[in-house]
């Protein structure tokens, strides 16, 4: 795999830059898939279309999500590009057929984070399988257990829907740390297929049904995990409550913090810029895909609400001890959303070391974790995890529930 990299990125330094696409590569609607196992031929799908107007654009699609990539380097016989937000990036190179063949390089990963690639022309289909009837059978709630039976078990509350009544599925997993956001598959042959590629999940779960309600299954992460999962129906079942998970060690604990920021200026909970107002303290990182999607939602609430007396702040929780290279990956993320609030670079990384600088609280079990102050700084809400947009009801639930808090303290002046 090192050897097929070096190659890579041979021909990415070799080949003579140039502004129009070639000749071979076609605007469209493209079929990729990674493949994550070639002896049990284990691949994962995903669709984007070339888009070709007055920037080169890549759109990756996932249900109801769009990922618009630009960041792209077209060469004599080489298409390279790096997702957005994330650490990752595709090595490519356009054969003969015109087809496009390469390697998807996750940089947050430190092994296991070569993936070969490869993509075709004009295949709208995601997973290239016979379909099967119209169905709605995994339509609703399941009752969720990843590695049953084992010390890793932990569980989760798939929600799904067939889409017009189709046997195409979307939905995803809620956990107790956040979800697994935009799933996309369909029934063939009795058995259900499902992926997400975002440029930091590479996600693949296939199962089947016993015709009743149980479902048996893998996952399979990138290449550095898989693992079985079994879930059954269950419309009632819920998860832990996300604000019992992560708590004051006392109720008279303070909190506090003190990072630098992109300025390498330290920044500290008793600065003037926050003081008697409500402060909202996001524990995240930019390799996070949860993460980024509290930073879209966080960005607009504090657009909306700074006017009032609130302040943002993030603490990035990085996989580099490289402050440079952590502004980078931050800054992408920021520009990504138009974040406006304060990001710190605490210089850690793990949810360990968070625990060890949050040692206020019991620990930190989830990225994020999301903390919310009064104007004396109290902590009103310890939110574990976060339900996404891919989510449906539950984002909509949190983000009212969110809001309502803080409208109620910053109506509070004192």
């Amino acid at each position: 795999m090192r050897k097929l990299l070096f190659i890579f990125t041979l021909i990415s330094f070799v080949s003579s830059a140039q502004t129009s696409p070639p000749s071979n590569l076609k605007a469209g609607t493209w079929r990729a898939v990674l493949l994550l196992d070639r002896e049990r031929n284990i691949e994962l799908p995903f669709n984007f279309d070339l888009v070709f107007k007055n920037k080169t654009q890549l759109v990756i699609k996932n249900a109801g999500e769009k990922i618009v990539v630009d960041e792209i380097t077209m060469t004599k016989d080489s298409f390279n590009f790096k997702m957005p937000v994330f650490d990752s990036e595709f090595r490519t190179k356009i054969t003969s057929e015109g087809a496009i063949e390469g390697i998807w390089i996750n940089h947050a990963r430190k092994d296991k984070n070569i993936i070969p690639f490869k993509a075709q022309y004009n295949n709208p289909k995601r997973f290239d399988f016979p379909a099967d009837k119209p169905h709605t059978f995994y339509t609703g709630n399941w009752e969720t257990t990843f590695s049953p039976g084992t010390a890793d078990s932990s569980k989760a509350l798939g929600v799904f829907k067939h889409e017009g009544g189709s046997v195409y599925v979307t939905g995803t997993f809620l956990t107790e740390t956040g979800d697994y956001r935009y799933l996309e598959g369909m029934m063939s042959r009795g058995k259900l297929y499902l992926s997400c590629f975002d440029g930091a999940h590479a996600f693949l779960f296939t199962a089947e049904n016993d015709g009743v309600n149980i479902v048996r299954g893998n996952f399979y992460s990138g290449v550095h995990w898989q693992e079985p999962w079994i879930a059954k129906r269950n419309d009632n079942y819920k998860l832990k409550d996300p604000e019992s998970i992560t708590t004051l060690k006392t109720p008279d604990e303070k909190v506090s913090f003190s990072f630098p920021n992109l300025d390498k200026k330290t920044v500290s909970l008793n600065d003037e810029k926050f003081k008697n107002k409500v402060v909202v303290i996001q524990i995240m990182g930019s390799w996070c895909p949860n993460c980024m999607d509290e930073t879209a939602y966080l960005s607009k609430v504090y657009k909306q609400y700074k006017i009032k007396g609130l302040e943002v702040v993030a603490l990035a929780y990085e996989k580099s001890e490289d402050f440079e290279k952590n502004k980078k990956n931050i800054t992408r993320l920021k520009n990504k959303y138009g974040v406006e609030y304060e990001m710190l670079i605490t210089g850690l990384s793990g949810k360990a070391k968070a625990s060890e600088s949050m040692a206020f609280l019991n620990g930190i079990t989830a990225f994020p974790t999301t903390i919310i102050l009064d104007r004396k700084h109290n902590v009103k809400s310890i939110y574990t995890g976060f339900s996404g947009p891919a989510t449906g009801k539950e984002f909509e639930n949190y983000k009212a529930k969110t809001e309502s808090l803080l409208t109620q303290l910053l109506l509070k002046k004192d």
